[in-house]
């Protein structure tokens, strides 16, 4: 998943074009980051109807499940039925000042042309997980990397111990087996990593 600009298109309306689509998923995260200091310091908090906080709060749970992720339907009844409230009731709430909706704001969605809500801190909660997420992923595949290259040093030093100190012929060997398709790193295919290097060398030093 990757974090696009938040743009704003031309047309009558000018609304912004959230950066999510409906391809986009956070389904590993099954919790939300909740700034508890920020809440408990809002208006929303401090002059919200209690009514008008649960409701608020279920929508903002509501909308890490919905599609494009961190949006809600621009549409009354649905909301309502969401809440499980009765939907004149809850148009009624979300006229007051401090209501359900609270600073939640109309977007166009990217990939279509469907008009839905946004809030902004549910936004910004999002891209702090999503770009989480993708250090995560990147720490992760480093690690990965440096095991394997440890594995692959480890058993050359079992062929040729000087070769297995050359950190250039054990990386070139890694790209190598990952390009051949080598899916069990054995003694055969390992010979053959440091035949290809071998050869590689020679090319090179033939060539001057």
């Amino acid at each position: 998943m990757t974090v696009r600009a938040f743009s704003v298109i031309g047309g009558e309306d000018d609304l912004p074009v959230y950066p999510f689509t409906r391809e986009d998923r956070l389904e590993s995260h099954y919790f939300m980051a909740w700034e508890r200091r920020r809440w408990l310091n809002s208006d929303m908090r401090m002059k919200g109807r209690p009514e008008c906080r649960a409701l608020y709060f279920d929508l903002i749970c509501i909308s890490f499940e919905q599609s494009p992720i961190g949006t809600l339907p621009d549409d009354m009844s649905l909301l309502a039925k969401f809440t499980h409230t009765d939907q004149g009731h809850f148009e009624q709430l979300c006229a007051s000042a401090f209501g359900p909706l609270h600073k939640w704001r109309r977007c166009r969605c990217e990939d279509e042309e469907e008009v839905r809500l946004y809030h902004p801190m549910v936004l910004r909660t999002l891209t702090e997980a999503v770009a989480r997420k993708a250090d995560n992923r990147a720490k992760t595949e480093a690690a990965n990397i440096q095991k394997r290259l440890q594995r692959l040093r480890t058993t050359v030093a079992g062929f040729a111990p000087d070769l297995a100190k050359n950190d250039a012929a054990i990386r070139w060997m890694d790209e190598w087996l990952i390009k051949e398709g080598c899916e069990y790193r054995n003694a055969t295919w390992i010979e053959r990593a440091m035949m290809g290097w071998s050869n590689r060398m020679f090319d090179g030093r033939a060539k001057r």
